[in-house]
């Protein structure tokens, strides 16, 4: 008799963030994003703006929005029964400013010369989200 570990073979379900907090609507509407950061703190996607406006000029702080972007999407996941690993899917809007901050976190550790961090977190999105990895640009437009 033939015995599979049948846990082993389990990929976790897709993770879905709740849906808009008043962040994204304020940043749809136009609010400048330092606005937005500081009115909606968790608000993952004003983060990967601030980040991708200072991506070209100054890359610590780039780097330092898309971290704080990152964590605070990283709860968010875990309230919403992430463990760790499994699809954050870019086709579900709520999960693109999580998503956006992890790609921009990349770019930005490579910059700052952080390359083993920079390559970690381009596998992590390409295992959450493989559509974010290939919809992402390589470098923000200035």
């Amino acid at each position: 008799m033939r015995h599979e570990n049948l846990l082993a073979s389990a990929t976790p379900p897709p993770t879905y963030l709740p849906e808009d907090n008043g962040g994204d609507a304020a940043l749809r509407a136009g609010d400048d994003p330092a606005t937005v950061a500081a009115r909606y703190p968790s608000c993952c996607a004003a983060w990967a703006a601030l980040a991708e406006q200072s991506i070209g000029t100054d890359p610590v702080a780039a780097y330092a929005y898309a971290r704080t972007g990152y964590h605070r999407g990283l709860d968010q996941l875990r309230r919403a029964g992430w463990r760790g690993n499994g699809p954050i899917p870019w086709e579900h809007e709520p999960n693109r400013g999580f998503l956006r901050a992890l790609h921009l976190l990349g770019l930005a550790a490579g910059k700052i010369g952080e390359d083993d961090e920079a390559t970690r977190i381009a596998v992590f999105l390409r295992e959450s989200s493989p559509t974010a990895a290939s919809v992402l640009r390589p470098e923000p437009a200035s």
